[in-house]
């Protein structure tokens, strides 16, 4: 057992037997970890007193539409078009808040965007990456908890509330964010003909939203929840803030097929029913697409940027089960090595939950149940065991599976 040595720190004269950690500089200048500690209190209680910020954002530079896609790249697998699409959208919406303020009458506006693709292609983590990026606050909320004013629910306003406290409080920070709003096609009106009376959750919540998402200033309660008389709002202007709408719209392909099909008329039907990609019928929505699913005119447009995404085949679910920099099974690697285990999967087994994914149908979100499911017995027994190496093979896999079937009947 080595001696510890007498150095003793330059504030406080403690000696290091004293102390948990005691950091050493130049000319042997000493500071023990208490100290640290209280020094970063004291900073953090200046910057709140002063209101110092040491780094404004548009001091920044702002990433170009092809780095926003190359960084996107790093965490999702495949969806180009969805990627192009948000990065130049993005792109155009920070440049328009670091605009200089000019005498030429030209204003530019803001464009949200809404994102369509059935469920697991990951419509919620390029949102999320995207604003990691930029490093503006980010939040999620999901269309379904929100209903008309004087219904039991949230109010929309809550959408700002959760960004607010994303942002520590900082409504400046805050009017510059970015909101993702999933669900959105969960509050389409059923009926075709508009509502004249109130409505608990579909039409009424879109009309609800539509002074959120073009720009106003709303007050917003602070620890969200309903609104009442003797409550404190925050102002928080939405003319800067992003929101990023999402949704499956499951059932939409009938509504674009049968678009597609009142186009296509005469001699030429034949050839142009040929071109149409049956499988994916997504690739070819546009915004009436939307309003005959439910949507309201005034809602779409106030969402102008329209992309979708692809449902991810096999090839795609191989390659986000092992290539992007949190890929589940990188994920899972890591988590055995903060064990000192080394864990291993061979190639038929990965190949194996693939398969199993696509059976389920449930996208990327399906993969990760998966493993999730196979890893749990290991990720109980390894902690506690003297193996410093662990691989998982496909006849291992099989018999999780089959052992939660079994379980499950």
């Amino acid at each position: 057992m080595t001696k510890k040595s007498t150095a003793r720190c330059g504030f406080c004269g403690r000696a290091d037997r004293d102390v948990s950690l005691m950091l050493t500089g130049l000319d042997g200048c000493c500071i023990c970890s208490e100290c640290v500690e209280q020094a970063w209190n004291v900073i953090q209680e200046h910057k709140a007193v002063s209101g110092f910020s040491p780094k404004p954002w548009g001091a920044r530079p702002l990433p170009k539409p092809m780095d926003i896609k190359e960084h996107l790249d790093q965490y999702v697998i495949g969806q180009d078009e969805a990627k192009k699409t948000l990065a130049v959208a993005v792109y155009n919406h920070y440049k328009r808040l670091t605009q200089k303020v000019e005498d030429d009458g030209v204003e530019l506006e803001k464009s949200n965007i809404i994102m369509v693709g059935s469920t697991g292609t990951g419509k919620t983590l390029l949102a999320r990456t995207i604003a990691k990026m930029l490093d503006v606050p980010f939040s999620i909320v999901d269309a379904t908890v929100f209903t008309e004013a004087g219904y039991v629910g949230e109010d929309v306003e809550s959408i700002l509330s959760r960004l607010l406290q994303a942002a520590d409080y900082d409504v400046a920070a805050a009017e510059r964010g970015i909101v993702f709003i999933d669900e959105i096609d969960k509050v389409a009106r059923k009926g075709d003909n508009p509502s004249i009376t109130r409505d608990v959750s579909g039409e009424g919540v879109q009309q609800a939203m539509l002074k959120l998402l073009e720009g106003s200033t709303v007050n917003v309660p602070p620890k969200g929840g309903r609104k009442h008389p003797d409550q404190d709002y925050v102002k928080i202007d939405t003319s800067n803030i992003l929101f990023i709408c999402g949704g499956a719209f499951d059932g939409i392909e009938r509504k674009i097929a049968q678009r597609l099909n009142t186009h296509v008329v005469g001699y030429n039907s034949v050839q142009n029913v040929k071109r149409i990609d049956q499988k994916d019928m997504m690739k070819y929505i546009q915004p009436q697409d939307l309003k005959s699913f439910g949507l309201i005119p005034e809602l779409i447009g106030r969402l102008p940027v329209l992309t979708h995404l692809d449902p991810l085949d096999r090839t795609a679910l191989r390659r986000i089960l092992t290539e992007p920099k949190n890929s589940l099974i990188r994920q899972q690697k890591k988590l055995f090595k903060m064990d000192d285990i080394e864990l291993t999967f061979e190639e038929d087994a990965l190949d194996y939950i693939v398969d199993k994914a696509v059976e389920f149908k449930l996208g990327a979100r399906g993969l990760r149940s998966i493993v999730e499911d196979v890893m749990q017995e290991a990720q109980f027994d390894a902690p506690s065991s003297e193996k410093k190496q662990i691989r998982i093979t496909k006849d291992y896999i099989m018999e999780r599976l089959a052992r939660s079937e079994r379980l499950a009947s």
